[in-house]
């Protein structure tokens, strides 16, 4: 079994290898002579020939360049939600990923890296260049590699050592996917990277999941008064495949997050616009009060306009439950209203202490963050 392991390794390098020869050296195309068992559906080689355009070449060196320190004032104070809302599922992916010499890096929409998590080996420069906060990632500054991919073409990505496109970074293997914001926009990526280690394309689904919490614990974020859970009927109910759509007191949505958006038209083509929780359920919407209120959480029927039904379970705010549908342990609840506030104080950590009636080091302890210059 081993040896065929290591052929199997061996032949993925040599394969990597005749592709970049191919779109590198000769102008050719890399499916001339990679078609079989290639990973992706051609995003490799489109980045590989922007970095090419952009006047990149495989042999340069890369600087791993901090963006300047104003610009990184900036980054952290616009991605305190980000950052806190992605931390518990960090925590989880480490000891998922702590056997398998890969760790976890979180950018944002623009390759920045804002947090890092996991058995990062800080005594090789190898990791420590590519963890620090405020080192820029993106495609233009490093090449191809799942973080610029994941945000350039918007979609979970898998590449292996040669796949990166400078020479320097062929000792990494990584797996990404995008981060998309409550109104749908791409706010950061979520990234699983190791240095000399083995192939593990699987870690492409882990870091989908881990996405995805991300991307819910972002939308219950949101200000409202409602959350509902939706999925298809016959599905589980509580998991992190719901889709999630918050309400304000008035019906108005105030986020969504991406499976409520591919169940619901009407949030999908919003483009950004208000949407009324009456344009999307084709009934009354103070019902969807009414179901919260009765406080039983067993899933109703709701139709839409198209004429398929979801399946919805409604809370009110501060009553997420688990998949079992049971309340929330009491320190989540408390986490997921201490962010609320930080929120509702546009990321002013000494305005949210105060409007709690706390310390600003016991909001920072909570959300297992350290205190800023700036906040």
């Amino acid at each position: 079994m081993g040896g065929h392991g290591e052929s199997a390794a061996q032949g993925r390098l040599q394969q990597i290898a005749r592709a970049r020869q191919a779109v590198m050296q000769e102008g050719r195309s890399m499916t001339d002579v990679a078609v079989e068992g290639w990973h992706g559906d051609g995003w490799i080689e489109r980045s590989w020939r922007r970095c090419l355009g952009n006047g990149q070449r495989p042999q340069d060196t890369v600087g791993f360049d901090v963006v300047p320190r104003e610009q990184a004032r900036r980054v952290e104070e616009g991605n305190h939600l980000l950052v806190s809302a992605a931390r518990p599922v960090l925590e989880q992916l480490g000891r998922a990923i702590a056997s398998t010499r890969y760790f976890a890096i979180l950018t944002n929409q623009h390759g920045v890296v804002v947090d890092a998590h996991g058995p990062i080996d800080h005594a090789d420069p190898r990791a420590a260049v590519i963890t620090r906060i405020g080192v820029d990632l993106s495609e233009r500054s490093v090449g191809t590699t799942a973080i610029g991919a994941a945000l350039t073409e918007l979609q979970p990505v898998w590449l292996h050592r040669g796949e990166h496109f400078y020479d320097m970074t062929a000792c990494y293997s990584c797996a990404g996917a995008p981060l998309f914001g409550p109104d749908g926009s791409c706010v950061g990526m979520l990234d699983l990277t190791g240095i000399d280690a083995a192939e593990r394309p699987e870690l492409k689904h882990l870091v989908t999941q881990s996405a995805r919490s991300i991307e819910n614990a972002l939308t219950l974020s949101r200000p409202h008064r409602l959350a509902l859970r939706l999925n298809w009927p016959g599905r589980l109910l509580g998991d992190d495949d719901d889709g999630l759509v918050c309400l304000d007191g008035d019906g108005w949505v105030t986020g969504s997050n991406p499976a409520a958006r591919q169940m619901l038209a009407g949030l999908a083509a919003a483009d950004l616009a208000p949407v009324h929780c009456s344009e999307l359920f084709a009934q009354p919407w103070e019902q969807l009060f009414d179901l919260a209120r009765q406080g039983d959480g067993a899933p109703v029927e709701l139709p839409l306009w198209s004429g398929l039904r979801l399946a919805c379970m409604a809370h009110a705010a501060g009553e997420a439950r688990s998949p079992v549908g049971s309340r929330l342990p009491l320190r989540d609840v408390e986490i997921a209203l201490i962010r609320k506030a930080v929120n509702d104080a546009r990321g002013n950590v000494m305005e949210a202490a105060r409007a709690l009636g706390i310390s600003r080091a016991t909001v920072y302890r909570k959300l297992g963050r350290r205190p800023g210059r700036n906040s």
